[in-house]
């Protein structure tokens, strides 16, 4: 008879618990499942002498200790058929953790990669803040929970084969998945599977691998889903078969969230062909149809009279005014000698390659939601309360995403499919136009931030940064884990966005007193997190006053870098990428290398890049009238600890460089009479081929630490601050409005009534 509901017993031999002790469940289940042990939130660290917030916790702390008291509830589970599966609370966008997490399991469970499978969890409430996925932290708070959980299964795998095959467990080697006896005689762990399994859940103890025996984890691994990838397998949100979910588009305002007033031929337009249903929804004029070609047809079709949207009649002009004025003032200037500088940056878009959608299909009395979804549990809830249903009615799928970099962790297409399903009464499959997104999606908030650096000979006696933004919307989940912990975090009662610009920024050099302030205004505007957040922003401009102060004392910039660096640590990724980009050589005229360095949630990256002003690089027209400096080399060295699988952290820092370059150089939305210029890819100018560098280095570390470090967003900041000041060097003009070509259109805006396209194929390369 089952037991599950009474309090777990430990098995023998759970007592003495050491540094690779822990403890796990086997849960009663018809074949082996395992999991984690519950643990106490890890406290903040002490014995660092150092003013530094960051130092005694961070941001990625402050979310692994949210998501650790619910450890125990992800389980890895073996089947009859040999496969381990585990259902990640996480959100895959194309940054690789379903195949770390499957090579963590494989490590401890002595199994073939190829025989796990890692699916995405569908919502979970009882999940509470284990399911969000970003701030770099899913390696870092799932490393040990999973091992657990996979060891717990291994030992009972091994303690069925002993029964079996009437010998000692000691005398037994689980290898690939198969479990060998003293005399040769084997049985695989499908096999197993039933025997091992419990009928009650009881509490086991388990040693995990020492580092020194590891034959995954560390090693470079291809993903494993490179080959549905490639052969065109690999299933998104809008690949899934949903029945009687067809294609939807909606027809959006011309200014940032405005609303309809009338619809003037909505009969006219449920007549073209194809088309099934045309209605009015709180974003616009939702169309129905057989295919999203005749969906867009249908919406440039409509003939609509909009009312304004919240930021009517704004521009960069008047949101940098209101900037300037929420600015915090740095106070007199100090007795001693100082730099000092302001820099701005644009409105940005975190310009996925895969545009936002969901499928949604509502009926009276239940609802169930397809979609990519970085805080499923925020969407499960808030689509549970818009429709007036309890919350278990609502079902919310995660689906694979194809980028994110930020975007992912708001829900808007799948909160507007549910409103659309609801309102026609049938499944949609809904998708927004690329300009959809540009134009009335998630922005990376327009900023400035002012920099002072005091200095006395050859010492530098303060920092101060005094960073302003337009508000940025944190109601994905991550204000709330904030509010949950706040009286345990050494930040003080401040709010959201101020808690998470303390946890998140750091100062890396000996920089004496420093402070960092953030002020946020304007609420106007939909806004979100791009990836690395506020780091990029604020990292470039405090690198820009740093090369300037290495400039003021006579100093070599990296030199300078290198000595005021505070650890050992930090000043081996700065000789490394020093070393690999040789640093000093000698370049033509309009040309110059530029050196940065960040650092963030336990780990360290700096990069050199080598930039090419040269006016006949400049003044050549790229396409469509475009110019600019060219990066011609990129060296970035990351030391993350330890690195779980050094082939996925090398792509994860060449999309950083990438993303570097972009917000340096030419990634930033226009704002003009309320609304955004851009309108897709052929105008929204990511790093293109032309701007990505020829040579690219990425050089991982060897492992400083027994455990991971945050690493999805570490790379972006240096990239763009080592981007600046290459461009400031070759120049001779330290640059202080970003992207450096924003001040340049160098494209003609596409219509806003119909707001999307007038070209028939732009951005239609992705519809399936």
């Amino acid at each position: 008879m089952s037991d599950t509901d009474r309090e777990p017993r430990p098995e023998p031999g759970t007592a003495g618990l050491g540094r690779r002790r822990f403890l796990g469940f086997v849960l009663a289940a018809p074949t082996l499942v395992a999991a984690a042990e519950l643990a106490a939130a890890p406290t903040a660290r002490a014995g660092i002498p150092s003013p530094e917030i960051t130092e005694l916790v961070d941001l990625n702390d402050v979310m692994t200790a949210a998501a650790l008291p619910t450890s125990g509830l992800i389980t890895v589970e073996v089947g009859t058929d040999g496969i381990v599966s585990f259902a990640l609370p996480r959100a895959e966008v194309g940054q690789g953790i379903t195949t770390s997490t499957a090579m963590l399991i494989a490590e401890e469970m002595d199994v073939p990669l190829e025989r796990v499978r890692v699916t995405l969890a569908d919502a979970r409430p009882e999940l509470l803040f284990n399911q969000l996925t970003g701030a770099s932290n899913t390696t870092v708070s799932t490393f040990t929970p999973v091992r657990v959980a996979a060891a717990v299964a291994r030992g009972r795998l091994l303690l069925a084969a002993a029964d079996e095959l009437g010998t000692a467990v000691t005398d037994l080697t689980l290898k690939a998945g198969v479990v060998t006896g003293p005399a040769g005689e084997s049985i695989g762990i499908g096999a197993l599977s039933e025997k091992a399994a419990s009928v009650r859940t009881r509490q086991v103890a388990v040693d995990l691998k020492p580092r020194d025996r590891f034959t995954v984890i560390g090693t470079p691994r291809t993903r494993v889903d490179a080959l549905a990838a490639v052969t065109g397998r690999k299933r998104f949100t809008l690949d899934l078969a949903v029945p009687d979910a067809l294609p939807t588009m909606v027809c959006r305002p011309p200014t940032i969230n405005g609303t309809v007033g009338s619809v003037a031929n909505l009969a006219e337009v449920r007549g073209m062909p194809g088309i099934t249903d045309v209605a009015t929804v709180s974003t616009g004029v939702a169309v129905r149809g057989e295919t999203f070609g005749q969906c867009i047809d249908a919406v440039r079709a409509l003939r609509v009279s909009w009312k304004p949207g919240s930021a009517e009649g704004k521009s960069d002009a008047s949101v940098l005014e209101e900037l300037e004025a929420a600015e915090i003032p740095l106070g007199p200037p100090p007795l001693t000698p100082s730099v000092e500088g302001r820099f701005t940056f644009a409105f940005r878009s975190n310009s996925a390659l895969e545009p936002n959608c969901a499928t949604a299909d509502v009926r009276p009395d239940r609802a169930e939601v397809w979609s990519s979804l970085k805080a499923p549990i925020v969407a499960q809830e808030a689509i549970a309360t818009k429709l007036g249903l309890p919350l278990d009615a609502v079902t919310v799928h995660v689906t694979e995403g194809g980028g994110s970099f930020g975007r992912k962790l708001f829900f808007d297409a799948a909160l507007e499919a549910v409103e659309i399903s609801r309102t026609l009464g049938k499944p949609v499959k809904l998708l927004w136009h690329r300009a959809d997104d540009s134009r009335q999606g998630r922005t990376h908030p327009m900023a400035t931030s002012r920099v002072r650096i005091a200095y006395l000979g050859d010492t530098v006696l303060g920092y101060q940064q005094r960073h302003t933004s337009v508000a940025t919307d944190l109601g994905h989940g991550l204000g709330e884990i904030l509010t949950a912990l706040a009286a345990q975090l050494p930040v003080g009662d401040i709010g959201f966005s101020e808690t998470f610009f303390q946890l998140s920024q750091s100062m890396p050099y000996d920089f004496g007193l420093n402070s960092r302030l953030l002020s946020e205004t304007d609420k106007s505007f939909n806004t979100g997190s791009m990836r690395n957040v506020y780091s990029p922003d604020a990292t470039c401009a405090r690198e820009l006053l740093v090369d300037r102060l290495a400039r003021k004392m006579g100093k070599d910039p990296f030199r300078f870098r290198h000595d005021f660096l505070r650890d050992e640590r930090s000043r081996a990724v700065l000789d490394k990428v020093a070393e690999v980009g040789r640093w000093g050589r000698s370049l033509p005229a309009g040309m110059a290398q530029g050196i940065a360095f960040h650092s963030e949630y336990h780990s360290t990256s700096a990069v050199l890049v080598e930039i090419d002003c040269r006016p006949e690089t400049v003044d050549r027209p790229i396409r469509d009238g475009v110019t600019g400096p060219r990066v011609t080399k990129a060296v970035l060295a990351v030391d993350v600890g330890l690195a779980v699988n050094p082939r996925g952290l090398e792509a994860q820092m060449m999309g950083c460089v990438m993303d570097g370059i972009a917000l340096a150089l030419t990634s930033s939305l226009h704002l003009r009479d309320g609304y955004f210029l851009e309108a897709s890819w052929d105008n929204y100018f990511y790093t293109r081929q032309w701007n990505t560098p020829p040579e690219l280095d990425i050089v991982v570390m060897p492992a400083t630490t027994g455990e991971p470090g945050g690493a999805g967003e570490l790379g972006v900041a240096a990239s763009m601050a080592a981007v600046a000041c290459a461009y400031g060097r070759a120049t001779g003009t330290m640059p202080t409005s970003f992207p450096i070509n924003h001040g340049t259109l160098s494209f003609e805006p596409k219509p806003t009534v119909p707001p999307v396209p007038a070209s028939p194929t732009d951005g239609l390369d992705h519809v399936r």
